[in-house]
């Protein structure tokens, strides 16, 4: 079982960055695929990115490409979401999850263990 703790969002104007962290506890960390997701008021939650459990392979959603970078780093059990450059239409409650099922890794469905979320707001 992994439980997982989300720091780091806040309140930016347009063009600012954030870096986000996503502390995980329990032995299965270092060995998940491990994801972000944000939901927006109103909106279903959308996939961000994904990192493969070493860190050697990483995906995004085309309208964060080149202005997020997700990493990790399992000696401390923590994964990392740098955005900058970032717009108002990235305001949304931001979450991570290890992934534990099968699905496709954009797949909310794919991920067992979710986080409580942190709030991000970007004003124009």
């Amino acid at each position: 079982q992994v439980q997982l703790v989300e720091s780091g969002g806040g309140l930016v104007q347009a063009g600012d960055s954030l870096r986000l962290s996503c502390a995980a506890s329990g032995r299965t960390f270092s060995t998940s695929t491990m994801g972000w997701f944000r939901q927006a008021p109103g909106k279903e939650r959308e996939f961000v990115a994904a990192i493969s459990a070493s860190g050697g392979t990483r995906y995004y959603v085309e309208s964060v490409k080149g202005r997020f970078t997700i990493s990790r780093d399992n000696a401390k059990n923590t994964m990392y979401l740098q955005m900058n450059s970032l717009k108002p239409e990235d305001t949304a409650v931001y979450y991570c999850a290890a992934k534990s099922a099968a699905y496709d890794y954009m797949n909310p469905k794919a991920y067992a263990y979710w986080g409580q979320g942190t709030q991000v707001t970007v004003s124009s």
